[in-house]
């Protein structure tokens, strides 16, 4: 419990099958399962808050489902140890049925007593539990769910969430109305994916997992929906390099970029992808950004391009290439992009890249080596959806880019999401202040180095962003979240990478 969390994520279904298949063919009763998780959701409560169980007291929300079962089954176990605690009932529990009856029941039969739920009731405990709505909530919280909610978030109480905040959805990690503001999940048998993505971040707080002694087996019969992306799973996709290497050992990126008045991001993307270990790395850009891009970084081989024909001679020899940084969507973009996708090198499209393609969609046709990089805007452009639609339902969305792009989709976010042919990873790093300028134009410098080198496109994307996430976190606790400029993050990038080698 706590700790690592594990590699898999499931849906909410998922997660209910195997709480099914626990109970009728392990011969775990429902009840157990329920005493269990409340047993864990009160131990993670006693260590994160000591002070309650020396003194404080609990104020637990409960809802009608199995969900405020558990808050049912912590109140006992408080009423056990002697900690006040108040039960508010968002439903009569007299109305309860099954195992959330016997826990209600089990509570009661300690001399515990509920109140019902009125827009009067005071917030009065050291410590909130919500045990309102759990995983199989679809439509938005509303009536007396969402008032006890928005009551809770405008206090200052620190807060324990049961399973999952209140109002998220389990599946998508999107707002169902509103949504409780936690500051631990604990959550039960399977990990919820939706609790790592979209504005999942903002409301779940610490997660704490407990898996309730269910059987190994039990998870063997089910493939996960998702899986979080791990440092030791990194770790083995990165070798030191041969005692014997040369420069040629390890690839020729080719980076096209920076139409007028855009020099910076391409001339960031070539700087990173130099410094994530590409042999040669190759700019083909404006003419007016050939001397900046000198003058910040000599080692890049930088041309002045202005028209694909210039381009032609620069795809020679390439093992990669990335565009879109800066292109811009323009003819000089789109016709340096249609004269890339005329060639069979590994691609990492970006950016404006992808803004062309949306509005050029005949010209993409699906490739396997290949990997693309929106975030939710330029997404939502690729799949005419809208922004909200996209923010709706991550999941769905990476799948679709995958679809159209034939090779590994990346979308970006928090909890960003990588989807390949057959397998979705989340990765669960990274930061609020990564949110500036030039983040994604250092992304597209790690990934096409990585392409360079000759890895699969979907370890490019897996480690291009765990790399990126996980820098960005160094250079956030080294000197806080505010400020971090994009080109902080290539030595930190760097660091890492060597660190994975020594592993």
């Amino acid at each position: 419990m706590g700790g690592s969390l594990p590699h898999s994520l499931y849906t909410a279904e998922q997660t209910r099958n195997l709480d099914a298949e626990t109970i009728h063919n392990h011969g775990i009763p429902g009840i157990e399962l329920m005493k269990r998780a409340g047993q864990a959701s009160f131990e993670v409560a006693m260590k994160t808050w000591p002070q309650v169980g020396r003194g404080g007291s609990l104020q637990v929300f409960c809802g009608a489902g199995n969900n405020g079962g558990d808050g049912y089954i912590i109140a006992a176990l408080a009423r056990q140890r002697y900690i006040p605690v108040r039960v508010i009932s968002l439903k009569p529990p007299e109305r309860l049925t099954g195992d959330a009856r016997k826990a209600w029941e089990w509570f009661r039969d300690l001399g515990g007593r509920c109140e019902s739920w009125s827009e009067k009731i005071k917030l009065t405990g050291d410590l909130i539990i919500d045990a309102m709505l759990g995983t199989g909530l679809s439509g938005d919280v509303c009536g007396d769910f969402a008032n006890a909610i928005n009551l809770i978030n405008q206090s200052e109480k620190p807060v324990l969430a049961v399973d999952i905040p209140s109002g998220l959805s389990a599946d998508t990690g999107a707002e169902l109305g509103t949504v409780i503001k936690a500051d631990v999940t604990v959550t039960f048998i399977g990990m919820k994916r939706g609790l790592f993505t979209g504005v999942a971040p903002r409301f779940c707080g610490d997660i704490c997992f407990a898996d309730l002694g269910v059987p190994k087996k039990v998870y063997d019969i089910t493939q996960p929906a998702a899986h979080l992306i791990k440092r030791k799973d990194m770790a083995a996709l990165v070798h030191p390099r041969a005692r014997d290497a040369n420069k040629g050992s390890h690839g020729h990126l080719l980076v096209i970029g920076g139409d007028h008045g855009m020099g910076g991001a391409s001339i960031m993307t070539a700087e990173t992808a130099l410094r994530c270990g590409a042999g040669l790395v190759t700019l083909a850009t404006r003419s007016e950004h050939v001397m900046g891009s000198l003058v910040r970084r000599p080692e890049v081989m930088v041309r002045g391009v202005d028209s694909a024909e210039d381009l032609e001679p620069l795809l020679e020899g390439k093992t990669a290439i990335a565009i879109g940084p800066g292109l811009g969507k323009k003819e000089w973009g789109r016709s340096l992009l249609q004269k890339v996708l005329e060639t069979d090198i590994p691609l990492l499209i970006d950016a404006d890249a992808l803004n062309i393609i949306a509005h050029n969609p005949d010209m993409f046709l699906p490739r396997t080596h290949c990997v693309i990089t929106p975030h939710p805007g330029e997404a939502s452009r690729l799949l005419s959806f809208n922004i909200a639609d996209v923010a709706a339902d991550r999941f769905t969305a990476v799948g679709q880019l995958q679809t159209l792009c034939g090779g590994t989709a990346i979308l970006k976010g928090a909890g960003t999401l990588i989807a390949s042919s057959d397998t979705t990873w989340l990765c669960r790093a990274g930061n609020p202040g990564m949110a500036v300028a030039g983040m994604g134009d250092v992304l597209s410098g790690i990934m096409g180095a990585l392409l360079a080198q000759g890895y699969y496109a979907t370890d490019v994307a897996k480690l291009g962003v765990w790399l990126h996430a996980t820098a960005g976190d160094d250079c956030a606790a080294a000197g806080g979240e505010i400020g971090i400029a994009a080109t902080d993050l290539i030595p930190a990038v760097r660091k890492q990478l060597n660190r994975l080698t020594e592993e």
